[in-house]
């Protein structure tokens, strides 16, 4: 397909070309680096290549931040970041277009994040005034018991290319309402959202050195060294089960507090009393939303035999109507894969599948064009084929039955992951049973969304631990202080 009419240089916003750090956007190390358009490959923005000798810097700053921002009154951080949401809300249309060409997702898909990730701006902002403790006499009535909450210290976080905005905002909102300074180091593919986003922090009254940008080509020794600084205090990391093993075991032996939002192989579960047509509009969302290339997106389709059938012809169909195209292009609802690496892995796990024996309904490796995938459904899938039990992180929907509620929980479950899970069921007793039963840190019941500021993210397993979103995302970034105090009153 021709992609030529989107080759574009002009940014939607003003990206700085270099990471903030010690008051200014200075350039670190003198090298660059070229962030593309993923539709057509072409130049956006030249960015700093930091390099793990800037990271001394970049940390002794944002202890210096933290001294600042710490101190600053809880409703002075309230109403910076309630500024940073009005902000986000004025340039939405241009973060999203940003969004969709350094990343490749549709761009209703980026319109659509814009608001999530811009929730947790005001989510926070309004969660920063009530961070409280508890006073209590002493139980032999000899004197008081005070706890207070004291915000972490600088935070280092390393977010995914899949979700730009989002994951920063998800992170560093709860962290700026705590009193924390933070470090983050976006990705190499997409590190321009991040730039924009901590500009507009900055124009909203962020301390300059209160939030750090740290880019890199070197993520490896660069997130090591930001790691095993003496002046970080937590880190949180969005990615892989693999890398988060890694970065956990670098973060233990610094004793660092650590947050980890890792893989997911998310079922879809569809009983056989479903609302099939609901079923269907929850399918599209939990596995065609930015081109599947979520770790909450829907990774096995699990199907009662009676409305097998049914479900799978309405999949397809919603698969052969996604229009691929550019990220930006008016239309699209399928853009391109991130890189020539994801789309290899997605083809490696179809065409195992088919090698096992599955059957290709709609789309698959015969139709894909390039860094274009198109949406996929499988059918008649081994048990053993790859695709279910590895995720597969794209436009890919492997259709599988079952018999029982046993059994569908049984094949739910049998995987190593457990980051969430979707439902669909009319019987609320059922809908009870198989919340306690699936063991997943988020369950999607009748729906294929189940992200929301306002609610605690995260998973089980191999899908990591802690959580963000909600009262929860705040605790992340917070630390008891108990004082004791003799009672002298009486």
């Amino acid at each position: 397909m021709s992609t030529a009419e989107q080759s574009t240089t002009d940014l939607p916003l003003r990206v700085p070309a270099q990471s903030h750090v010690d008051g200014s956007w200075t350039a670190l190390g003198g090298e660059t680096f070229v962030v593309t358009n993923k539709a057509d490959d072409s130049e956006l923005a030249h960015v700093t290549d930091a390099t793990p000798e800037d990271v001394d810097a970049a940390m002794e700053g944002a202890w210096e931040g933290f001294l600042e921002w710490r101190d600053t009154p809880a409703r002075t951080r309230s109403d910076v970041l309630r500024r940073a949401w009005e902000l986000v809300n004025e340039r939405a249309d241009e973060l999203a277009r940003l969004m969709s060409l350094e990343m490749g997702k549709a761009l209703p898909d980026s319109v659509g994040e814009v608001t999530y990730a811009n929730g947790f701006l005001r989510e926070y902002s309004e969660r920063a005034t009530r961070i409280e403790g508890r006073h209590a006499l002493h139980e032999g009535g000899t004197g008081r018991i005070l706890t207070q909450k004291d915000p972490v210290g600088p935070c280092v976080f390393v977010t995914p290319w899949n979700f730009p905005l989002a994951m920063g905002t998800r992170k560093i909102a709860p962290a700026l309402a705590a009193g924390c300074s933070v470090v983050i180091k976006p990705p190499q593919q997409t590190p321009l959202t991040m730039l924009a986003l901590v500009g507009i922090l900055l124009e909203a009254g962020v301390p300059p050195k209160a939030v750090t940008v740290v880019t890199t080509t070197n993520s490896r020794e660069v997130t090591t060294a930001l790691i095993e600084h003496p002046r970080t205090a937590k880190l949180s990391f969005t990615g892989s089960t693999p890398v988060g093993r890694n970065l956990a075991e670098q973060g233990g032996k610094a004793l660092l507090r650590m947050s980890m939002e890792l893989g997911g192989n998310a079922p879809f579960v569809v009983f056989d009393d479903a609302d099939v047509e609901a079923a269907l509009e929850g399918a599209k969302v939990a596995k065609f939303r930015n081109g599947g290339q979520a770790c909450t997106s829907a990774n096995r389709f699990l199907v009662h035999e009676s409305v097998a059938e049914e479900f799978t012809t309405g999949l397809v169909e919603i698969a052969n109507g996604l229009k691929l195209g550019p990220g930006t292009a008016e239309g699209t609802t399928l853009g391109p894969m991130i890189d020539d690496k994801a789309v290899d892995k997605v083809r490696e796990l179809v065409q195992d599948a088919v090698d096992r024996g599955a059957t290709v309904a709609a789309g698959g490796n015969d139709a894909a064009d390039g860094r274009y995938y198109p949406g996929t459904v499988l059918t008649d899938l081994p048990a053993d084929a790859r695709i279910l039990h590895e995720e597969v992180f794209g436009p890919v929907a492997p259709v599988v039955t079952f018999s029982t509620e046993e059994e569908a929980v049984r094949l739910a479950n049998d995987t190593e992951y457990g980051l969430v899970a979707y439902a669909y069921t009319k019987d609320v007793a059922r809908m009870l049973r198989v919340s306690r039963l699936l063991e997943v840190g988020m369950l999607g019941i009748n729906t294929g969304l189940v992200s929301n500021p306002a609610a605690p993210f995260g998973g089980v397993k191999d899908s990591g631990f802690g959580r963000e979103g909600g009262p929860e995302g705040l605790e992340e970034y917070l630390q008891s202080r108990y004082v004791a105090i003799p009672d002298a009153i009486g």
